[in-house]
């Protein structure tokens, strides 16, 4: 969140201090700007190469599987922008996954009920980890990676080797994962319907834009009246209702599930998330652009499928983008810092 502070039209000594500013605010606006001209440029370079990257099918391929990483790109956004992290979510996924399995397999359970556990799992992941961070004070990093080993441990005592397959789930919980309207895959649809509303909130709600002012500046926020402890709480109960949503939807999908399913995706989904312009910092960002981010690093690993491609450079692209962006972020802050520095001393010596 950037705001602008306007000063004296003065040529001089305003000069180098406004243009800072105006190349942060620049850089802010460019950057979803940038991605998503990437991810346009990488589809017709790869279509080139192989045209039936941009078949009907491929298309649908490619929405479907970024529609689980798009949805927890929405979820950390809203802890990151809080100056915090949540590296439990890959975790979360597994077990609502293999929760949601193990619960419906064999029987008639809806859709709704497959859904509504799915996020209760991942609420309560979630309410502990926020609770820790918030209230007991322990740095988020510390929580969230004991959160997913936990987690994963008990995902594995529950498996004990054993999956669900895709013959024991109900018809109409797989046909969730399969089915589409218009020709466009439910999932897709999903993930932008929470996108938007997301998106929603932290704009035009007052909740939302306190979760900015968090992750500005903590203190100030404190001092401006705003709930922090509670706000912080209520990120990570959100990221984590998210994920453990996620995880039905990846029930749905797959139909069959094991006990690590998204292992490993949490950096992947802070990769996708500070890539999309969600400063590491926090404060800054959208949504939208982590949800690009994460279109963006799906669409990575298809082409690097369709071009026969080693999958090792999956992770090495990805995590280039991430020290990539990370660089840009800090550049953009200590541009803005001179440039706030210099307008505080020309207005303190009068100018």
């Amino acid at each position: 969140m950037t705001t602008t502070v306007e000063g004296p039209p003065d040529i001089g000594a305003g000069a180098p201090a406004r243009s800072a500013a105006a190349l942060v605010d620049a850089v802010f606006r460019a950057r979803e700007i940038s991605i998503a001209g990437a991810l346009l440029l990488l589809v017709l370079v790869t279509s080139v190469a192989n045209p039936r990257f941009l078949s009907g099918q491929g298309i649908k391929d490619l929405l479907l599987n970024a529609s689980v990483l798009v949805l927890l790109a929405v979820g950390q956004s809203a802890v990151v922008i809080t100056r915090n992290i949540d590296l439990s979510v890959g975790s979360v996924v597994g077990l609502s996954a293999f929760a949601c399995g193990r619960f419906v397999a064999g029987t008639d359970h809806g859709v709704l009920t497959v859904l509504l556990l799915g996020t209760a799992v991942g609420t309560v992941c979630g309410l502990v980890s926020g609770a820790l961070v918030s209230f007991g004070g322990v740095p988020a990093l510390v929580v969230t990676l004991g959160m997913l080993y936990i987690i994963q441990g008990v995902d594995y005592w529950w498996a004990q080797g054993d999956q669900i397959s895709a013959a024991e789930v109900p018809d109409q919980v797989l046909g969730l994962g399969s089915g589409s309207v218009l020709g466009v895959p439910y999932l897709p649809l999903i993930a932008l319907l929470l996108l938007a509303a997301t998106a929603y909130f932290l704009r035009c709600h007052r909740s939302g834009r306190e979760l900015y002012a968090i992750g500005s500046s903590p203190e100030a926020a404190l001092l401006a009246g705003v709930p922090v402890r509670r706000r912080i709480l209520a990120a990570y109960v959100f990221s984590g209702a998210v994920a453990g949503f996620a995880g039905a939807l990846w029930l749905a999908r797959f139909g069959t599930v094991v006990a690590d399913n998204a292992h490993g995706w949490e950096l992947t989904v802070v990769s996708a998330v500070v890539v999309g312009g969600v400063a590491i910092t926090g404060g800054t960002g959208t949504v939208w652009g982590a949800a690009l981010g994460a279109l963006l690093l799906t669409t990575i690993g298809s082409v690097l499928v369709v071009l026969r491609v080693d999958s090792f450079w999956q992770g090495a692209i990805t995590g280039a983008l991430l020290l990539l962006a990370i660089g840009v972020d800090r550049i953009v802050n200590l541009r803005m810092t001179a440039a706030l520095r210099k307008r505080s001393a020309r207005h303190g010596n009068g100018g």
